[in-house]
This record gives structure tokens, C-alpha cells and sequence, in this order.
């Protein structure tokens, strides 16, 4: 059965915290992780979780970028640490368990302080999606939601306007997916129209979905406490003077 978890913001071992509840608690064999962004890459959180600690993943982890990982040094990251985890390159299609996932990773653009440039979703990459057939596509993942399906805003960010990226609506229409699976906003979600079914996924630290055979998908909460960021940490997280790294940080 494949985990679906989103936003783990550097605290990897919490979604091996999340696999041992799920195998041990609930006596579900989880065969793969699928996370959607905001994974947390790093160097030096990287380095300390899987060298220094010696740590690794309970389960084999694939992961779409966010709007929070080092652009910069992303390509090196992922190829450094490849036997750790695999990296799911934007307008692309991975087949896990039979399914057929599209990956699309970034976000929508909210503000110049809190977005890296190369995070925001480019119509090309839109356009490469929509050159792929439609029948090749069973599911879509993506870290940003589709607009217009009612996710909510934050509190203290409706000034970045409606939720959503922009033409996302050109890829519902165009593959009609039995699914998509999104992260970003922290929040579970569900909604339906035109006979897809849409699932926001909340930060890992409250829970994870399981999604088994037959598009049978389920949300289990379970909540891992952490140590939360400091006010002072949250307000140098805005100015972008330290690394966004924390579940906090949106």
C-alpha cells in the first residue's frame, strides 16, 4: 500500500515515525512513500539526518519539490543522496503499484520574501504536461492545490489572493485523472467535480493517506508532537535570513 505525506519541512524521521504506526498500529503493510513537496532539501539537514545519524527511510520515499527546498543546489542534492530517497522531476510520470502518478512540483507565486523564483510553476512546464496523452495519466500529484476547489487560505495570508495555480484547470480538463493529491496549505481536503476526486494532504505531522488498489484511498491522523519554531525563528524564516525548515513555515 503506498503513504501519501506532504510538508515534512527537514523532520524526515517523523514520517518513519508515521510508517511505524501505520505497519505496527493499524497492521498495513506500507510498500512505498509518496510525498508531495516541501520534503525539506537541505544540505546540512540532509547530512545530519542520513550520514551523521546514519538514518534512512523505512521505506523506499519518492518526493515532488515544494515551494520550500534549495533550488539552487537541488539537481546535486538529489543525485548525492539517491540511494536515500528519489526525486520526481516536474512534468513527469512515474508508475507506482499500477498507478500512473503525473508529478508536478512548486507552487503558485505568493511573495518575493517567502517564494524562491525557481519554485513557481512556469507554463512550460504546464505545457509539457499537456503534451503528454491523456490516457498515460491515472493520478496527479502535485504540492500546490488546483484553483477553485475551495481549499481555504491561511489565516494571515488571504492577501496573497485565492488558492491555486495558475491553469491547473487546463490539466484537469485535459487528463481527467481519477485523482490528485496535493500538499502545501497543511490542511486535509476533499472535494469531487467532473468525476475527480481532489485530496489535499496535511503536514505529516498530523497524518498520512493510504492509498490501496482499486483508487480505495483513506486519511489516518495521527498526530506527532515536535518542537515548534520559536517567534524569533518564524520571524527570520519570513525575512528568508535562516532556512525555511520548519512545519510552520508555509
Amino acid at each position: 500500500m503506498i503513504m501519501i505525506v506532504s510538508d515534512t519541512h527537514c523532520y524526515y524521521d517523523i514520517v518513519n515515525k508515521q510508517i511505524e504506526f501505520a505497519e505496527k498500529n493499524l497492521g498495513i503493510n506500507i510498500t512505498s512513500v509518496i510525498h508531495l513537496g516541501d520534503f525539506g532539501l537541505y544540505s546540512g539537514q540532509l547530512r545530519d539526518f542520513f550520514i551523521s545519524q546514519r538514518k534512512q527511510f523505512h521505506r523506499p520515499l519518492y518526493f515532488i519539490d515544494g515551494n520550500h527546498e534549495d533550488f539552487r543546489h537541488l539537481p546535486k542534492l538529489v543525485k548525492k543522496y539517491k540511494d536515500y530517497f528519489t526525486y520526481l522531476p516536474r512534468s513527469t510520470v512515474h508508475t507506482f503499484e499500477g498507478y500512473r502518478f503525473l508529478a508536478l512540483g512548486g507552487a503558485s507565486y505568493m511573495d518575493s520574501m517567502i517564494t524562491e523564483r525557481e519554485s513557481v510553476i512556469t507554463d512550460q512546464q504546464i505545457n509539457a504536461c499537456l503534451a503528454i496523452p491523456p490516457e498515460d495519466v491515472d493520478i496527479i500529484i502535485t504540492h500546490d492545490c488546483p484553483t477553485d476547489i475551495g481549499v481555504p487560505n491561511t489565516p494571515g495570508m488571504e492577501h496573497f489572493g485565492p488558492t491555486g495555480f495558475p491553469r491547473s484547470d487546463e490539466l484537469a480538463e485535459h487528463f481527467r485523472p481519477k485523482m490528485w493529491f496535493f500538499g502545501h496549505h497543511h490542511k486535509w481536503h476533499c472535494y469531487s467535480n467532473n468525476n475527480i476526486k481532489y485530496f489535499g494532504v496535511s503536514g505529516v505531522w498530523k497524518g498520512f493517506g493510504l492509498l490501496d488498489k482499486n483508487y480505495d484511498y483513506k486519511m489516518i491522523s495521527n498526530k506527532i508532537e515536535w518542537d515548534e519554531a520559536t517567534f524569533v525563528e518564524k520571524f527570520l524564516m519570513r525575512l528568508r535570513i535562516i532556512r525555511p525548515d520548519s512545519p510552520d513555515y508555509k
